[in-house]
């Protein structure tokens, strides 16, 4: 399951960096390369959201089992 949890994060952290492109430069890397609102797009945020919600999951169970 590490492998998995890192690949998750990995994701998580292309978001972010995303995110930060878009407050600091306003420029959208995904939009970018995949095209505004393309069906690309919304599958990458999508995952991207999924992983973060994930990533929320694994953070509180890795806080439990301590």
């Amino acid at each position: 399951m590490e492998t998995v949890q890192k690949i998750l994060l990995v994701i998580t952290i292309i978001g972010a960096i995303n995110w930060g492109l878009i407050g600091i430069l306003d420029f959208n890397l995904v939009d970018a390369i995949f095209g505004v609102n393309s069906l690309f797009s919304r599958l990458i945020y999508s995952l991207v959201g999924i992983c973060g919600l994930i990533n929320i999951g694994i953070l509180f169970n890795h806080i439990e089992a301590k």
